[in-house]
């Protein structure tokens, strides 16, 4: 299998993407002083970038998306019923919040990338259901409620997570499904170039090959070393983040350029959630979490901690960040400001 190229960008600390007045102790009888706090008083406030808002507008809009895209009580009922409980549980939607985000910061509306956004949440929740099941991870509880085939039973879980993804794929390609005001001579080919990137990212090259490599080497004697580690998260988990932002990038019209730029701030992004990931499961609890605490150790598997340290980890975490913003410095820094910001939600979350 052929890995992904590991980060190599050196840490760098940027200067925040919002400034911040800086403290100085004025002496009012100085000329210069003087006006320099004039120009400072007069000058126009900078409105504070409203993350949870952000999220939060994001969340409906996607949940509304996704409701819209599954028939309910349609037969057969009992796939759809399942397809619906899965998609419609809850969920932070980071995803679909990348893509739009990118399309933005690559000059796009962000309306033309919630087919492609919607499309991603449902190949993720494709993901956790196949994961959860006996046959691979074996758990039942996903986002604070039993999981798919614990309350559907085996079979209809996987048909399905089957389902979830042909219609991810069937509402990304259809012109039903985007705005009017796409850019009508170049909107297929982006359209088309997105398509193959997905199925890129989430095959035998992305989310699938991680995941076989992690159930080869779970329970395994042998030592992992940390670049399979790398391999294994830069496929199973970076891979979709990836995909996010690059489709969201090539459907908001981004450069080729600006989407590589994009690209390896994903997989920053997408390494380092893993990273906290792992750490989260050996620091909090399952009703902190929403799903089963301890899992990774209990099932043996290769993990950050497990194999730098607690400390470490957080080190690491740290250099994925800085290199993620570091990607992101050339941008339009308003429009950039949701991708700053949701780098930061993914390392310092708490669940």
């Amino acid at each position: 299998m052929a890995a992904f190229h590991p980060l190599v960008a050196s840490r760098v600390h940027l200067s925040p993407l919002l400034p911040t007045p800086a403290a100085t102790a004025a002496t009012s009888f100085h000329r210069r002083r003087f006006s320099a706090i004039v120009a400072a008083a007069t000058a126009p406030t900078v409105t504070e970038f409203d993350f949870k808002a952000y999220m939060g507008e994001r969340a409906v809009a996607v949940n509304r998306a996704l409701d819209a895209a599954i028939p309910a009580g349609d037969p057969p009922a009992a796939l759809h019923d399942a397809m619906r409980y899965a998609l419609l549980a809850g969920g932070k939607r980071v995803r679909p919040a990348l893509c739009l985000a990118a399309c933005g910061v690559a000059g796009g509306c962000e309306a033309w990338a919630m087919p492609p956004a919607a499309a991603v949440e449902m190949v993720h929740t494709m993901s956790l259901v196949h994961d959860d099941l006996p046959c691979m991870d074996d758990d039942d509880l996903r986002r604070g409620k039993p999981t798919c085939h614990v309350v559907y039973g085996e079979p209809i879980a996987v048909l399905a997570g089957d389902a979830l993804l042909s219609l991810a794929f069937k509402h990304m390609a259809d012109v039903n499904s985007y705005p009017a005001d796409v850019d009508t001579d170049k909107h297929a080919a982006r359209v088309v170039r997105a398509i193959g990137e997905l199925a890129r990212c989430i095959g035998s090259e992305g989310l699938v090959a991680g995941q076989v490599v992690d159930l080869e080497m779970t329970g395994s004697t042998e030592t992992v070393p940390l670049d399979r580690l790398e391999y294994i998260h830069l496929h199973k988990t970076a891979a979709l983040l990836e995909a996010s932002v690059v489709i969201g990038a090539i459907v908001g019209g981004g450069s080729d350029d600006q989407i590589e730029r994009l690209r390896k701030y994903a997989r920053s992004i997408g390494l380092l959630f893993q990273v906290v990931d792992d750490i989260l499961d050996v620091t909090k609890s399952s009703e902190e979490l929403g799903k089963t605490a301890g899992k990774d150790l209990a099932s043996d598997k290769t993990t950050y901690p497990k194999l730098l340290g607690l400390e470490k980890s957080r080190e690491f975490a740290e250099k994925l960040l800085s290199d993620a913003k570091e990607q992101l410095a050339d941008f339009d820094k308003e429009k950039a400001t949701p991708l700053l910001y949701l780098a930061n939600y993914i390392a310092y979350r708490q669940n």
